[in-house]
């Protein structure tokens, strides 16, 4: 489903803040009004390409902070599992120094709702409820700004990493955007020259 302009999906669901803590009722909506979110998906605890991401966005959150953005990650295993992952050090396969929010979507409607999960729920011929596909989240990532809004979104399959600085980069892009009126080009970095709304500044761009 088309997320791009519409109001970032709300939830409440347990979730571990600072690698350590399980609360009952975490929800993005804390942050409206004061922060950016760069809210993404992983498949599953205690497995092999999702502690890389996981690692990776740690290490890049003081530049996420540096952009008034938080960092929340969330998959459909148990905030207990969350817990005991978070729990075990990094050369045992854990993520142990993570302190980054990660939610629990045990009843896998954030993901539904995100339009991430990995198949559906149907009805076979015996009228027995089945699931259809995996049960865990695709690797999706979604850029809210301050007023809760989707403004940017991507989801690669489950062997496929993702780039978080591409995902900073799209949160230097809509910052600019926001901030100076202008349009970011193809391959746009922060710093770089961005485009006015004309023919006429396409023309200078693209003429250099």
């Amino acid at each position: 489903m088309a997320m791009i302009g519409k109001k970032a999906p709300v939830f409440k669901a347990k979730a571990v803040i600072n690698g350590k803590e399980i609360v009952n009722d975490f929800s993005l909506e804390q942050y409206i009004g004061k922060k950016y979110v760069l809210f993404f998906f992983y498949p599953k605890d205690f497995t092999f390409v999702c502690p890389t991401e996981i690692i990776a966005f740690q290490d890049a959150l003081p530049e996420f902070e540096k952009r008034n953005t938080a960092i929340v990650g969330c998959s459909t295993d148990t905030e207990n599992s969350h817990l005991a992952w978070l729990s075990t050090p990094r050369n045992k396969g854990g993520i142990e120094g993570v302190t980054y929010p990660i939610v629990a979507d045990t009843a896998k409607t954030i993901s539904a709702n995100y339009g991430v999960l990995g198949g559906e729920y149907d009805i076979n011929e015996e009228g027995e409820m089945v699931f259809n596909g995996a049960p865990i989240a695709y690797r999706g990532t979604f850029l809210i700004d301050k007023s809760g809004i989707v403004r940017h979104y991507v989801v690669n399959d489950f062997p496929l990493g993702r780039s978080i600085e591409e995902a900073l980069r799209m949160v230097d892009a809509l910052q600019y955007t926001e901030q100076h009126g202008e349009v970011c080009p193809a391959n746009w970095n922060k710093g770089k020259k961005a485009i006015k709304e004309s023919l006429e500044s396409v023309g200078e761009y693209l003429s250099k």
